[in-house]
């Protein structure tokens, strides 16, 4: 998992994949939240990057996790040109397959930005649907850091088995 964080982005990629998580009702959770902060500091750093904005909405969600992505992020001054809506997602593979579809014909080099022990499955999720990613990490929260390590490693080997 520690090899998924690098090589870290530094503006060179036009486009930048922000990969949800849970919305409580219209809320980002803790851990969207701290997503959300690193693309947001990143955007500011580079301002001709374009964000996709990666989530659909689950059964127990108010909204979509992109368009809790759009609220934050222009209620913090990045402009809505900037950003992409891909709704339909339920899981890390379909972020990057849906997020895809979106980015025009070529492009191959993306930034990811996602929590620190999801880069190294999203990075090969990436690679496995032909496309290239630095990233930013977001932190874990503490309170779920646990939690989500053992269910990542889980993740990870299911991935290199199943494929996705």
């Amino acid at each position: 998992m520690e090899s998924g964080k690098s090589p870290v982005a530094d503006g060179t990629n036009e486009y930048a994949i922000v990969l949800g998580a849970k919305v409580n009702g219209e809320k980002p959770s803790l851990t969207l939240q701290y997503r959300l902060e690193a693309a947001l500091s990143y955007a500011e750093k580079h301002p001709d990057v374009i964000f996709v904005l990666s989530g659909g909405q689950g059964p127990d969600e108010g909204i979509s996790e992109a368009e809790a992505m759009r609220r934050f992020l222009t209620g913090n001054g990045i402009s809505e040109e900037r950003l992409l809506l891909e709704t339909n997602s339920t899981s890390t593979y379909e972020n990057l397959t849906y997020s895809k579809e979106l980015l025009p014909k070529g492009v191959k080099d993306i930034t990811i930005i996602s929590s620190d022990f999801h880069l190294a499955r999203a990075k090969w999720l990436a690679d496995s649907i032909g496309l290239s990613a630095d990233v930013i990490p977001a932190k874990t929260p503490l309170s779920t850091k646990g939690k989500h390590e053992i269910r990542e490693r889980l993740a990870l080997m299911k991935t290199y088995v199943v494929g996705h």
